[in-house]
Protein backbone atom coordinates (compact mmCIF):
# COMPACT_ATOMS: atom_id res chain seq x y z
CA UNK A 1 0.00 0.00 0.00
CA UNK A 2 2.98 2.09 1.38
CA UNK A 3 0.12 5.03 1.84
CA UNK A 4 -0.58 6.68 5.75
CA UNK A 5 -3.60 8.13 6.64
CA UNK A 6 -4.87 8.77 10.07
CA UNK A 7 -5.70 11.37 12.39
CA UNK A 8 -3.95 13.81 15.21
CA UNK A 9 -5.70 15.65 17.07
CA UNK A 10 -4.36 18.85 18.45
CA UNK A 11 -4.80 19.92 22.38
CA UNK A 12 -3.72 21.83 24.97
CA UNK A 13 -4.58 25.02 27.28
CA UNK A 14 -7.23 28.05 26.08
CA UNK A 15 -4.55 30.44 24.47
CA UNK A 16 -1.82 27.60 23.70
CA UNK A 17 -1.67 28.21 19.82
CA UNK A 18 -3.61 25.05 18.12
CA UNK A 19 -5.48 27.03 16.15
CA UNK A 20 -2.61 28.53 14.57
CA UNK A 21 -0.69 25.59 14.57
CA UNK A 22 -3.15 23.66 12.35
CA UNK A 23 -3.36 26.76 10.41
CA UNK A 24 0.42 26.48 9.96
CA UNK A 25 0.32 22.84 9.68
CA UNK A 26 -1.92 22.98 6.32
CA UNK A 27 -0.37 26.11 5.00
CA UNK A 28 -3.76 27.94 5.03
CA UNK A 29 -5.91 29.66 7.13
CA UNK A 30 -8.71 27.54 8.29
CA UNK A 31 -9.44 27.84 12.04
CA UNK A 32 -10.27 31.31 13.31
CA UNK A 33 -7.46 33.11 15.53
CA UNK A 34 -7.46 35.50 18.56
CA UNK A 35 -4.76 36.62 21.44
CA UNK A 36 -7.82 36.13 23.48
CA UNK A 37 -8.29 32.79 25.10
CA UNK A 38 -11.13 30.27 24.01
CA UNK A 39 -11.83 31.43 20.45
CA UNK A 40 -12.06 27.57 19.72
CA UNK A 41 -15.87 26.01 20.55
CA UNK A 42 -15.93 23.28 17.94
CA UNK A 43 -13.52 20.79 16.37
CA UNK A 44 -12.07 21.77 13.38
CA UNK A 45 -11.15 19.44 10.76
CA UNK A 46 -8.55 20.08 8.52
CA UNK A 47 -6.93 17.52 5.87
CA UNK A 48 -3.84 17.68 4.39
CA UNK A 49 -3.43 16.00 1.06
CA UNK A 50 0.41 14.54 -0.12
CA UNK A 51 0.97 11.70 -2.59
CA UNK A 52 1.85 8.95 -0.24
CA UNK A 53 -0.33 10.47 2.73
CA UNK A 54 -2.93 11.78 4.17
CA UNK A 55 -3.48 13.76 7.95
CA UNK A 56 -6.62 14.71 9.01
CA UNK A 57 -5.91 17.31 11.82
CA UNK A 58 -8.71 17.68 15.11
CA UNK A 59 -8.47 21.85 16.11
CA UNK A 60 -10.01 21.74 19.59
CA UNK A 61 -11.31 23.99 22.17
CA UNK A 62 -8.98 24.56 25.01
CA UNK A 63 -8.75 22.59 28.12
CA UNK A 64 -10.32 24.03 30.83
CA UNK A 65 -12.69 23.61 33.92
CA UNK A 66 -16.17 24.06 32.75
CA UNK A 67 -18.33 26.58 34.28
CA UNK A 68 -21.29 26.14 31.83
CA UNK A 69 -23.29 24.10 29.67
CA UNK A 70 -21.43 25.32 26.52
CA UNK A 71 -18.16 24.58 28.25
CA UNK A 72 -19.06 21.17 29.24
CA UNK A 73 -19.71 20.90 25.02
CA UNK A 74 -16.47 21.76 24.66
CA UNK A 75 -15.22 19.65 27.17
CA UNK A 76 -16.75 16.51 25.39
CA UNK A 77 -15.27 17.63 21.50
CA UNK A 78 -11.88 17.22 23.03
CA UNK A 79 -12.81 13.89 24.80
CA UNK A 80 -14.08 12.71 20.83
CA UNK A 81 -11.12 13.84 19.06
CA UNK A 82 -8.74 12.38 22.01
CA UNK A 83 -10.78 9.48 21.05
CA UNK A 84 -10.28 9.22 17.35
CA UNK A 85 -6.80 9.95 17.12
CA UNK A 86 -4.15 8.24 15.82
CA UNK A 87 -1.62 10.59 17.55
CA UNK A 88 -2.11 13.63 19.83
CA UNK A 89 -0.16 16.84 19.85
CA UNK A 90 -0.04 18.45 23.13
CA UNK A 91 0.94 22.00 22.24
CA UNK A 92 2.53 24.02 25.58
CA UNK A 93 2.67 28.05 25.44
CA UNK A 94 6.37 28.64 26.44
CA UNK A 95 5.73 32.25 26.97
CA UNK A 96 3.30 31.52 29.98
CA UNK A 97 3.89 32.38 33.48
CA UNK A 98 3.04 29.23 35.03
CA UNK A 99 5.88 26.38 35.43
CA UNK A 100 5.02 23.26 33.03
CA UNK A 101 4.68 20.92 36.33
CA UNK A 102 1.65 23.16 36.69
CA UNK A 103 0.37 21.62 34.30
CA UNK A 104 0.52 18.32 34.71
CA UNK A 105 -1.58 19.05 38.23
CA UNK A 106 -4.34 20.17 36.49
CA UNK A 107 -6.98 17.15 36.83
CA UNK A 108 -9.11 17.75 33.66
CA UNK A 109 -5.97 17.62 31.77
CA UNK A 110 -4.34 14.30 33.74
CA UNK A 111 -7.67 12.36 32.92
CA UNK A 112 -7.99 13.23 29.54
CA UNK A 113 -4.23 12.21 28.81
CA UNK A 114 -4.28 8.80 30.99
CA UNK A 115 -8.03 8.01 29.38
CA UNK A 116 -5.75 7.12 26.02
CA UNK A 117 -3.17 4.99 25.22
CA UNK A 118 -2.50 6.85 21.65
CA UNK A 119 1.14 8.23 21.44
CA UNK A 120 1.58 11.29 22.59
CA UNK A 121 4.28 14.62 21.25
CA UNK A 122 4.69 17.80 23.41
CA UNK A 123 4.65 20.55 21.32
CA UNK A 124 6.85 23.94 22.93
CA UNK A 125 5.27 26.55 21.25
CA UNK A 126 5.96 30.32 20.56
CA UNK A 127 9.88 29.68 21.63
CA UNK A 128 10.69 33.03 19.54
CA UNK A 129 9.15 34.65 22.77
CA UNK A 130 11.46 32.62 24.85
CA UNK A 131 15.58 31.56 24.93
CA UNK A 132 17.67 28.76 24.58
CA UNK A 133 18.63 27.80 28.07
CA UNK A 134 14.54 27.91 28.97
CA UNK A 135 13.48 25.87 26.30
CA UNK A 136 16.29 23.24 27.24
CA UNK A 137 15.38 23.18 30.43
CA UNK A 138 11.41 22.97 29.59
CA UNK A 139 12.73 19.56 26.99
CA UNK A 140 14.07 17.94 29.98
CA UNK A 141 11.37 18.77 32.28
CA UNK A 142 9.05 17.11 29.95
CA UNK A 143 10.99 13.96 29.19
CA UNK A 144 10.96 13.06 33.33
CA UNK A 145 7.26 12.89 32.62
CA UNK A 146 7.46 9.79 30.83
CA UNK A 147 4.32 10.77 28.63
CA UNK A 148 5.53 11.71 25.54
CA UNK A 149 7.05 10.33 22.67
CA UNK A 150 9.01 13.32 21.83
CA UNK A 151 9.63 16.42 22.81
CA UNK A 152 9.49 19.35 20.10
CA UNK A 153 9.53 23.45 20.38
CA UNK A 154 8.12 25.11 17.69
CA UNK A 155 6.79 28.83 17.01
CA UNK A 156 3.44 28.29 15.19
CA UNK A 157 3.32 32.27 14.01
CA UNK A 158 6.59 31.87 12.52
CA UNK A 159 6.25 28.42 11.01
CA UNK A 160 9.82 26.92 13.13
CA UNK A 161 9.90 23.44 12.90
CA UNK A 162 6.54 22.84 11.50
CA UNK A 163 8.41 20.69 8.66
CA UNK A 164 10.07 18.47 11.75
CA UNK A 165 6.53 18.16 13.62
CA UNK A 166 4.87 16.80 9.65
CA UNK A 167 7.78 14.42 9.84
CA UNK A 168 7.29 13.51 13.45
CA UNK A 169 3.29 12.80 12.92
CA UNK A 170 4.38 10.16 9.69
CA UNK A 171 5.79 8.10 12.14
CA UNK A 172 2.58 7.11 13.66
CA UNK A 173 0.35 7.13 11.06
CA UNK A 174 -0.72 4.00 9.61
CA UNK A 175 -0.94 2.58 6.75
CA UNK A 176 -4.25 3.39 5.31
CA UNK A 177 -5.97 4.67 1.90
CA UNK A 178 -7.30 8.59 1.98
CA UNK A 179 -9.74 9.10 4.24
CA UNK A 180 -11.42 12.24 2.21
CA UNK A 181 -10.78 13.44 -1.53
CA UNK A 182 -7.72 15.15 -2.15
CA UNK A 183 -8.93 18.30 -3.34
CA UNK A 184 -11.05 19.26 0.04
CA UNK A 185 -8.99 20.77 3.35
CA UNK A 186 -11.93 20.27 5.52
CA UNK A 187 -15.33 18.71 6.05
CA UNK A 188 -16.98 21.59 7.52
CA UNK A 189 -19.20 23.49 4.75
CA UNK A 190 -18.99 26.75 3.53
CA UNK A 191 -21.39 28.46 6.45
CA UNK A 192 -19.93 26.60 8.94
CA UNK A 193 -16.80 28.88 8.38
CA UNK A 194 -18.49 32.59 7.18
CA UNK A 195 -19.89 32.21 10.61
CA UNK A 196 -16.63 31.55 12.29
CA UNK A 197 -15.01 34.45 10.61
CA UNK A 198 -17.87 36.76 11.50
CA UNK A 199 -17.38 35.21 15.15
CA UNK A 200 -13.52 35.93 14.85
CA UNK A 201 -14.01 39.73 14.36
CA UNK A 202 -16.32 40.11 17.37
CA UNK A 203 -13.30 38.44 19.05
CA UNK A 204 -10.83 41.26 17.50
CA UNK A 205 -13.42 44.00 18.02
CA UNK A 206 -15.00 43.60 21.57
CA UNK A 207 -13.51 43.13 25.13
CA UNK A 208 -14.70 41.51 28.26
CA UNK A 209 -17.57 39.70 28.18
CA UNK A 210 -19.07 40.27 25.09
CA UNK A 211 -17.03 37.92 22.72
CA UNK A 212 -17.83 34.77 25.08
CA UNK A 213 -21.30 35.54 25.22
CA UNK A 214 -22.05 35.34 21.52
CA UNK A 215 -23.01 32.86 18.85
CA UNK A 216 -23.07 33.26 14.98
CA UNK A 217 -25.33 31.77 12.40
CA UNK A 218 -25.71 32.08 8.86
CA UNK A 219 -29.52 32.62 8.34
CA UNK A 220 -28.83 32.52 4.32
CA UNK A 221 -26.57 31.84 1.81
CA UNK A 222 -27.13 32.60 -1.88
CA UNK A 223 -26.10 33.51 -5.17
CA UNK A 224 -27.61 36.43 -6.86
CA UNK A 225 -28.32 36.92 -10.49
CA UNK A 226 -25.19 39.14 -10.71
CA UNK A 227 -22.82 36.48 -9.42
CA UNK A 228 -22.45 37.98 -6.01
CA UNK A 229 -22.96 36.02 -3.07
CA UNK A 230 -26.14 37.46 -0.49
CA UNK A 231 -24.93 36.17 3.22
CA UNK A 232 -27.49 37.32 6.17
CA UNK A 233 -25.60 36.40 9.46
CA UNK A 234 -27.42 36.79 12.84
CA UNK A 235 -24.98 37.46 15.77
CA UNK A 236 -26.46 36.13 18.94
CA UNK A 237 -26.09 37.50 22.62
CA UNK A 238 -27.40 36.86 25.97
CA UNK A 239 -28.23 40.54 27.24
CA UNK A 240 -30.09 43.47 25.65
CA UNK A 241 -27.03 45.27 27.11
CA UNK A 242 -24.63 43.33 25.01
CA UNK A 243 -26.75 43.50 21.80
CA UNK A 244 -26.30 47.70 22.47
CA UNK A 245 -22.51 47.42 22.75
CA UNK A 246 -22.18 44.85 19.60
CA UNK A 247 -24.30 47.36 17.46
CA UNK A 248 -22.68 50.72 18.96
CA UNK A 249 -23.35 54.06 18.60
CA UNK A 250 -25.36 54.99 15.39
CA UNK A 251 -24.40 51.40 14.10
CA UNK A 252 -21.15 52.23 13.94
CA UNK A 253 -18.80 48.93 15.62
CA UNK A 254 -21.33 46.41 13.83
CA UNK A 255 -20.23 48.10 10.35
CA UNK A 256 -17.10 48.04 11.45
CA UNK A 257 -17.83 44.16 12.13
CA UNK A 258 -19.09 43.77 8.79
CA UNK A 259 -16.65 45.20 6.60
CA UNK A 260 -14.06 43.50 8.36
CA UNK A 261 -15.75 40.01 8.05
CA UNK A 262 -16.48 40.69 4.44
CA UNK A 263 -13.16 41.27 3.16
CA UNK A 264 -11.90 37.71 4.71
CA UNK A 265 -15.33 36.09 3.54
CA UNK A 266 -14.69 37.07 0.04
CA UNK A 267 -10.97 35.96 0.13
CA UNK A 268 -11.96 32.88 1.44
CA UNK A 269 -14.73 32.33 -1.17
CA UNK A 270 -13.33 33.74 -4.38
CA UNK A 271 -16.24 35.73 -4.97
CA UNK A 272 -17.95 38.95 -4.45
CA UNK A 273 -20.34 39.62 -0.82
CA UNK A 274 -22.92 41.67 0.16
CA UNK A 275 -23.06 40.52 4.10
CA UNK A 276 -25.66 41.52 5.92
CA UNK A 277 -25.33 41.10 9.68
CA UNK A 278 -28.43 41.54 12.84
CA UNK A 279 -28.55 40.99 16.52
CA UNK A 280 -31.33 39.20 18.31
CA UNK A 281 -30.93 38.22 22.07
CA UNK A 282 -31.31 34.74 23.94
CA UNK A 283 -30.84 34.76 27.23
CA UNK A 284 -28.34 32.63 29.23
CA UNK A 285 -28.17 30.74 25.62
CA UNK A 286 -24.83 29.06 26.98
CA UNK A 287 -26.73 27.11 29.81
CA UNK A 288 -29.61 25.88 27.61
CA UNK A 289 -29.60 22.84 26.23
CA UNK A 290 -32.42 23.64 23.84
CA UNK A 291 -29.88 26.11 22.40
CA UNK A 292 -26.82 24.13 22.57
CA UNK A 293 -28.66 22.17 19.69
CA UNK A 294 -29.73 24.98 17.68
CA UNK A 295 -26.43 26.04 17.95
CA UNK A 296 -24.61 22.91 16.73
CA UNK A 297 -22.96 21.75 20.02
CA UNK A 298 -23.34 18.45 19.61
CA UNK A 299 -20.17 16.07 19.92
CA UNK A 300 -18.17 15.96 16.52
CA UNK A 301 -19.01 13.05 14.21
CA UNK A 302 -16.48 11.92 11.37
CA UNK A 303 -18.05 11.94 7.97
CA UNK A 304 -14.71 10.27 6.47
Amino acid sequence: MNHKAGYVSIIGKPNAGKSTLLNALLSQKLSIVSDKPQTTRKTVLGILSEEDYQIIFLDTPGILNPKYLLQDRMLDFIKRSIDDADLLLFIYDVSTPKELKNLFEDKNLIELLDQTSTPKVLLLNKVDLSNEVKIKSLIEEAEKYNIFKKVIPVSALLTFNIDSVRQEILEYLPEHPKYYPEDITSSENERFFVSEIVREKIFDLYREEVPYSCETVVEEFKERENGKYFISVIIYAEKDSQKKIIIGKGGTLIKKVGEEARKDIEKFLNKEVYLELRVKVKENWRNSENMMKFFGYTPFKDNG
